[in-house]
């Protein structure tokens, strides 16, 4: 890429603006500087369908801004800490994706700071756009079934790990898929071990019940019976065992 921009030029207020997002401060523009140099982040690249201002980011949320960023190791996705946020530092979101990672789940984190979550940078498409992409596309169903199998194998490992995500009962922007047709679940930022886990039902709820991807998925796939459905999701609530969630992934997913 011939985007980057070299730390010594971040200052230009189009960037600044970014890095100190909403509100800028000189004082913590050159602290969030320092912490830049001690990831060992060499230049950024403001590249993404996301906007501040006029500059173009990877991801733009409650808490933080996402930008692309250039190492020594390569790309890698930056998350900045907004000045408005209500969390002081980025601690929990980095010790979440920890627990995330111990279970091959989510990006690798590579590092944090007090502002900034340094983690790999996954190229690919959110989950909605990569269905329709795939319904164009051959093998539709076949490869749908897989990238959902995954998903649900996923969610079924952060419940035993005891980790909620949070969100994924409106998951549309936190599932990408990559061009290996693997789906990662990113943005632990809300993520919680302090209680109940329901990234199962959360999931199943957003793929299979309610909302416009529901909806496409059971077009593309055989509709799966509501009451059935929510009959499985009430008895792997109630007894998540490996056996529950295999009558349920059954159930969704077998042709």
């Amino acid at each position: 890429m011939n985007c980057r921009i070299p730390l010594s030029s971040l200052s230009e207020e189009k960037f600044a603006q970014v890095i100190c997002y909403p509100k800028f401060d000189s004082k913590e523009f050159k602290k969030r500087l320092c912490e830049m140099k001690k990831l060992g982040i060499k230049a950024l690249c403001f590249v993404g369908e996301k906007k501040v201002g006029e500059t173009s980011v990877l991801g733009k949320g409650h808490v933080g801004i996402v930008v692309l960023a250039y190492t020594d190791s390569g790309y890698a996705a930056l998350k900045i800490r907004r000045t408005d946020s209500d969390r002081e530092t980025m601690k929990h979101e980095a010790d979440m994706l920890k627990i995330a990672n111990s279970v091959k789940i989510g990006p690798r984190l590579i590092s944090y700071t007090q502002n900034l979550l340094l983690m790999d940078f996954i190229k690919g498409l959110l989950l909605p756009a990569w269905i329709e992409k795939v319904k164009r596309e051959k093998n539709t169903a076949e490869r749908l079934r897989e990238v959902l199998s995954d998903l649900l194998e996923q969610c079924w490992r952060l419940d035993r790990a005891g980790l909620d995500h949070g969100e994924l009962s409106r998951a549309s922007k936190h599932i990408i898929v990559d061009h290996k047709d693997n789906p990662w679940i990113l943005d632990f930022e809300t993520a919680s071990i302090m209680r109940r886990v329901s990234n199962v039902t959360s999931i199943c709820q957003f793929l299979f019940i309610k909302g416009e991807t529901a909806k496409t998925i059971n077009n593309v796939l055989r509709s799966v019976d509501r009451d059935e459905l929510i009959f499985l999701l009430r008895r792997y609530k109630n007894k998540p065992t490996r056996k529950n969630f295999e009558l349920l992934k059954n159930a969704l997913l077998t042709a």
